[in-house]
């Protein structure tokens, strides 16, 4: 089977531009780029924005790397592509609002090949195939929960899917309610969304194409939700609520998060891998919302296991 990584490529780079546009145009402040090498091979793009009007901070990463040995975060999974050569590429953002009633947002989306050997001393060699797969999704973190955001969010990710398989959206869904869940508090991150990983079920050109439309769904998904609530009155306990939330985030990326993981043990670029963390963040010893309280709501309402399209 062919593939063809430098569409792949020619995609994404276009998706992080769109992105970045769309994201000046409600913001009104431009985002920063920052170009980067590697020195084992590939580098990216950071788009970062920091202090905008609309958002704290917002960062659009691409990334195209390179090199001979897998890192652990990979070969965990996929043992028999241990030794070869790689090269991974993708998408990856996460946008933290000034406002809490904006929900914080995730998207990730990403190609991965491990390449056949093609060693003329290896006996096994002429038997290997590429090994590769696509990976991705997007998620909603809320500081106070919106139904109408939360099934909007998820109908627009159903709908990217639907065309291909009727079966995508629940199962992707499932998936990400798993992988999103802070397994030491024993509580989700937000309400999910969808995430998928290791994926090539339909060949490359429809995984592809798969990909590509949960991409291309990213802006219809989230901004509206960000046009709705941008302008809401808040205050200093709607904030400090926010930033006590933040360290929930802080922790899930800094001990489960795979690409976070994969980028330092790949000894990727630092100041990219962690353009998702947050600019200010709380922790409390054993805090608990007062019952009845609207920060209570998100325990009750939101961080459950819900179909959200079913209300």
């Amino acid at each position: 089977m062919s593939i063809n990584p430098n569409a792949v490529y020619e995609y994404l780079q276009g998706l992080q531009n769109r992105i970045v546009e769309a994201v000046e145009l409600i913001d009104g402040k431009n985002f920063l780029n920052d170009s980067w090498q590697r020195p084992e091979g590939g580098g990216g793009t950071s788009c970062m924005l920091e202090e905008g009007n609309v958002f704290e901070r917002a960062g659009v990463g691409f990334s195209h790397v390179k090199g001979n040995k897998l890192p652990p975060a990979a070969t965990a999974a996929h043992p028999e592509a241990a030794g070869r050569s790689w090269e991974a590429m993708g998408v990856s953002l996460v946008f933290h609002p000034r406002n809490p009633f904006i929900p914080t947002v995730h998207m990730n989306v990403r190609f991965f090949v491990a390449k056949a050997s093609n060693n003329p001393d290896n006996p096994n060699a002429k038997n290997e195939q590429d090994i590769w797969w696509f990976g991705g999704g997007m998620d909603l973190t809320p500081y106070y929960g919106f139904e109408e955001d939360a099934e909007h969010f998820h109908r627009t990710c159903r709908d990217a899917l639907d065309s291909f398989s009727k079966d995508l959206y629940p199962k992707f869904k499932h998936e990400c309610d798993e992988y999103f869940h802070l397994k030491h508090r024993n509580e989700p991150r937000g309400i999910g969304g969808i995430f998928f990983d290791d994926f090539n079920q339909l060949g490359f050109d429809n995984s592809f194409a798969m990909l590509k439309a949960v991409g291309d769904a990213f802006t219809n998904a989230y901004l509206p939700i960000v046009q709705r609530r941008k302008d809401l009155a808040y205050g200093e306990r709607e904030r400090d609520f926010q930033a006590y939330r933040r360290g929930r985030y802080v922790e899930f990326n800094l001990v489960f998060d795979r690409g976070t993981l994969f980028g330092l043990q790949s000894n990727g670029r630092t100041e990219s891998i962690l353009l998702s963390m947050p600019p200010i963040v709380k922790w409390r010893y054993d805090w608990k919302p007062e019952a009845g309280s609207p920060e209570a709501k998100l325990y009750t309402d939101f961080l459950i296991n819900k179909n959200w399209l079913n209300l």
